[in-house]
């Protein structure tokens, strides 16, 4: 008997070493530092680690800017901070609600976690069906992982935190509630989900292509340095924000000329993909989420009902 419950010992030792994210906290500027997540979708090999995660160091301590996509990320996070810094985290920031910014909330249940008053009201209203897709799709990364809302609220503004001013923005075009954080001290921006690089977009939540337009045009006038981008790799130019612009305005384009002409959604999701956008990650699969998601309504914008004059 002794022998299986070894083997039983082994087996499990090496299946909590397989579920392990390796997080390696990367510094970008002074005193912010970044742990990058892979450009693919969410899959059992990278238990949903597909996710930029920032923190920032103050002198009273630690600002996170989210928290990942499971229980067991937000602890391997937490353990990550404690390995760069002896400061304590003393808030989490919330970008949005989706399940890979924000599932890793139990590992920092006893701070403050702050987020826009429509990112908490989503979560509560979203979260449990989405923590329940995400255990579908990784599988055992997410085991014992449940939704926890934000303790705090936060709106636009400044945010001085250990002689630190963050510059807080509430923006809309992703999922109709968006924070980005601007670090004024060495000029690193958090775009969250509004911005993409080289991954393409993911349109499930918002609320018009032209507000998310809008909401680029006024991150790009802000006083950057360094942005980083809710999925893609950090970048010190504005070629985000070019290529986010071009593909919003070809999908957009692609959407309304479909809707005008009458054609079918099976039609949109075969077009053609730009060569400039060929090599973008999951360029195909996202541009059939996108037709599921958006065409309803460009049809309905195009089409009057039958029924009104």
């Amino acid at each position: 008997m002794r022998w299986i419950t070894l083997l039983l010992l082994f087996t499990t030792g090496l299946a909590q070493a397989a579920l392990d994210y390796r997080l390696q906290p990367r510094q970008i500027a002074e005193g912010v530092w970044l742990l990058e997540g892979s450009t693919d979708n969410f899959a059992p090999d990278n238990g949903g680690n597909i996710v930029n995660i920032g923190f920032i160091e103050t002198r009273d301590g630690v600002v996170v800017i989210d928290s990942g996509p499971s229980r067991r990320y937000g602890e391997a996070l937490r353990h990550s901070i404690a390995q760069t810094t002896d400061k304590s985290v003393q808030l989490v920031l919330l970008t949005h609600h989706h399940p890979d910014h924000v599932l890793g909330n139990q590992a920092f249940s006893d701070v403050p976690i702050a987020a826009l008053p429509a990112t908490t009201r989503l979560l509560a209203e979203q979260g449990d069906a989405m923590a329940e897709n995400m255990y579908r799709l990784v599988g055992d990364w997410m085991r014992g992982t449940e939704v926890v809302l934000p303790t705090q609220e936060v709106n636009e503004g400044a945010l001085e935190i250990g002689g630190r001013r963050l510059q807080l923005l509430a923006l809309s075009g992703h999922t109709g509630a968006d924070l980005a954080i601007l670090d004024e001290q060495t000029g690193v921006l958090f775009a969250g989900d509004l911005l993409f690089y080289q991954r393409a977009l993911t349109t499930p939540n918002t609320p018009g292509l032209e507000t998310w337009l809008a909401d680029l045009q006024r991150l790009e006038n802000l006083p950057w340095r360094l942005l980083v981008p809710g999925h893609g790799p950090v970048t010190d130019n504005a070629e985000p924000f070019t290529q986010m612009r071009d593909y919003l305005s070809w999908l957009d384009g692609l959407l309304r000329q479909g809707a005008e002409q009458g054609a079918e959604m099976n039609e949109l999701i075969r077009a053609p993909i730009p060569e400039r956008f060929a090599q973008v990650s999951l360029s195909r699969y996202e541009l059939i989420r996108s037709v599921t998601h958006l065409y309803p309504r460009y049809e309905r914008q195009a089409l009057p009902r039958a029924d009104q004059p």
